[in-house]
């Protein structure tokens, strides 16, 4: 018979409905119950592409022995951290300090008010590799509450009060100046793999706000070391296994250094990332490949996690009936059936497939050796090499849609639509592509007609339904998407919801007592603490994003009230952003778009007419962070046009731009060419200064 999980909507909640532990999901029912049975609550967070989580449930929440004692001993919850991060990071944070580490599956005892008491991640179902199996740690924990609850009290109060001051507390504000920038990039350099690219040793992650802002240093320094740091980032993963060579997109990080060996679980927030990423620095740099990683993530998005109502889905995993990776690799006998022969020789030898393969005996696809190397090898030029191989990706497409796909985390998460909404905005606008435009559009018409209800945003939706309340993060990412799609379309209504949604943002998740914003609103439960996550991670941190959409919002609207509140929370961070700069790159790019005066960019003229739109490629086909870019539609009244819009009109009935710079305007021109020349200059004046 199901547990109390079968009706949620969460395909991870949905997992578990069937195990003999009496899971409740989060709420009243489990939480009173607790209280009413006195009984300590097991809460157990996990997300549906996460491996270990699979193989705890398999070993012990599958187990009826395990679960008997679960369910005499424990009121157990089963929380999904995709939907409830808040949940999430407080019982992290809890853990963390306890045991020194942590990770998923997240096991946290909690006293029946919410309190954490004990936690850890994965257990095995006995001891084993060092650590206690979980039936052991039952029996120890519900010891602990029946005999000892003074200690257990203690504990909770302790960690109650910490989790208060931790999650109240933000850092002493400090001066706002290009040396936290300069600092930063030094701090990065010092932390780069310069063999392989990326930072630290493994597992190795993308970092994709890190290289965001590194790019945008690049850029700030006219090239030098950040911009290598960058590139051969970009390239190292773009020939890795990390990276789907067949399908596009990428996994989400890398066990090794090399960028060889994926955890293959895909992630939307990830792929939206890194498509933004290299389409940006194809921009700055022109690489070819840069720019076909991008394309080829963004249709792959397309194609395998978009809804058909226009939502993007969250995750794949990374097994396959039960085998990580299985779905992706390859041998060289399963080369030679789709391809014959002779192209899975030369196919093999490009993606280096062996016999032996490079992942349990069979090959994960990644670039090991030039082409011009493989092109030698079989007395081919190297454009005949990537023609074959270009050829033989659609094959190998088709022949590995035969075999058992990944699962699919098919639930619409409200963030990261936000993201990757802003990556195909981007991409519309940069490659001028109709199709990207209409997926930008049909997303945010759907996170506007269903996921919002009487002004308010919701966290996940499925199956026709939308549910828990936003965070800060869901808010601050959509605006930011917004504004991306205003700028590829010039409709109005866009940068209208933004505005709408950034006023929600501000009231609802606010501090007023101090700079930046909570991660849950006003009018959200009651937890143990009200959570705020200050640092960037996996995906930005809501502040962070709401920093850097306050700042270009305010320099749109001219609202001063947004633009203080933005950089009274980037001084806040300036000790962080310095000396931490792993965990506070969109703060970083933030500040740099804050310190940078940006480039004003007004086009004056229909959305619809051809000479804007010759106007707007000038600005789209150039890679300039820190510039804002806005129509002023000879239709629409003086008096309802923000600021930066007032008094620009077309000159002698012709589509106009407007350049201006630290309240400095150039002279309106009509001509691209001539709007090419004032950007040059106004790019080789302001970085004289430095």
């Amino acid at each position: 018979m199901p547990n109390h999980l079968a009706n949620e909507t969460s395909p991870y909640l949905l997992q578990h409905k069937d195990n003999p532990v009496d899971w409740y999901p989060w709420g009243p029912e489990a939480l009173e119950r607790a209280k009413a049975e006195d009984k300590p609550i097991l809460v157990s967070i996990g997300y549906s592409a996460c491996h270990w989580c699979h193989v705890m449930e398999r070993e012990s929440f599958e187990n009826p022995a395990i679960a008997k004692e679960m369910n005499e001993r424990f009121v157990n919850i089963k929380v999904d951290r995709e939907e409830r991060p808040d949940l999430d990071h407080l019982y992290m944070t809890a853990v963390t300090a306890l045991t020194g580490q942590g990770g998923w599956p997240l096991n946290t005892f909690l006293t029946p008010d919410g309190a954490p008491f004990y936690g850890g991640t994965y257990f095995p179902p006995e001891d084993r590799m060092g650590l206690p199996g979980f039936p052991k740690v039952l029996a120890a924990v519900s010891e602990a509450y029946r005999n000892r609850r003074d200690e257990v009290e203690e504990t909770a109060d302790q960690l109650r009060q910490a989790l208060g001051r931790a999650n109240a507390t933000t850092p002493h504000p400090g001066q706002l100046s290009p040396a936290i920038l300069d600092q930063a990039a030094q701090n990065l350099a010092s932390r780069f793999d310069d063999r392989y690219g990326g930072f630290g040793r493994a597992p190795k992650f993308p970092q994709a706000a890190v290289l965001d802002f590194l790019l945008r240093y690049a850029h700030r320094a006219n090239g030098g070391g950040a911009a290598g740091m960058v590139r051969q980032t970009l390239d190292q993963m773009a020939e890795g296994g990390i990276y789907d060579q067949i399908g596009g997109g990428f996994h989400r990080y890398a066990v090794d250094a090399n960028w060889l060996t994926p955890h293959f679980e895909k992630m939307l927030y990830d792929n939206a990332q890194l498509a933004q990423l290299y389409l940006d620095a194809w921009k700055a740099y022109g690489d070819p490949l840069h720019r076909r990683v991008a394309t080829e993530t963004l249709d792959y998005v397309a194609r395998e996690m978009t809804s058909p109502e226009g939502g993007f889905y969250a995750a794949q995993d990374a097994d396959s009936e039960g085998e990580e990776g299985a779905f992706y690799v390859w041998t060289p006998e399963e080369l030679d059936a789709a391809l014959g022969p002779t192209d899975a020789a030369i196919v093999g030898a490009y993606f280096d497939v062996t016999p032996g393969g490079n992942f349990e005996g069979k090959s994960i696809l990644h670039l090991a050796q030039p082409t011009d190397a493989v092109a030698a090898e079989f007395d081919l030029t190297p454009e005949g090499v990537e023609e074959t191989v270009a050829a033989a990706r659609s094959r190998l497409y088709e022949a590995r849609e035969q075999r058992p796909r990944p699962g699919l985390d098919d639930k619409i998460i409200v963030a990261w639509n936000g993201l990757m909404l802003k990556a195909f905005a981007d991409a519309a606008w940069t490659l001028d592509r109709a199709d990207y435009r209409e997926i930008a559009v049909r997303n945010a018409e759907f996170l506007l007609d269903k996921t919002r209800r009487d002004g308010q945003l919701f966290r996940t939706y499925k199956n026709g339904q939308a549910k828990l309340n936003a965070f800060l993060q869901d808010y601050a990412f959509v605006v930011d998407g917004l504004l991306a799609l205003y700028r590829a379309t010039f409709d109005r209504r866009w940068l209208d919801e933004a505005l709408t949604l950034t006023a929600t943002m501000i009231a609802e998740f606010g501090d007023e007592q101090g700079p930046g914003f909570f991660d849950t609103a006003a009018s959200h439960e009651t937890l143990v603490a009200r959570p705020r996550d200050l640092q960037d991670g996996a995906i930005p941190a809501g502040n962070s994003v709401a920093a850097d959409v306050l700042l270009r919002l305010g320099a749109l609207t001219g609202n001063e009230d947004w633009t203080r509140r933005a950089v009274r929370l980037l001084s806040a961070m300036a000790e962080p952003m310095t000396e931490q700069p792993l965990g506070f790159g969109r703060y970083l790019a933030a500040l740099d778009f804050h310190l940078a005066d940006p480039l004003e960019i007004v086009i004056a003229g229909k959305p619809d007419d051809a000479a804007v739109g010759a106007l707007t490629r000038v600005v789209a086909n150039r890679y300039l962070p820190n510039a804002l870019l806005a129509l002023a539609d000879p239709d629409e009244p003086d008096d309802q046009r923000p600021p930066l819009l007032a008094g620009r009109t077309m000159r002698d009935g012709a589509a106009t731009a407007y350049v201006c710079q630290q309240f400095a305007c150039q002279s309106p021109v009509t001509d691209p060419d001539a709007l090419v020349a004032q950007i040059d200059l106004a790019h080789a004046t302001r970085w004289q200064e430095f």
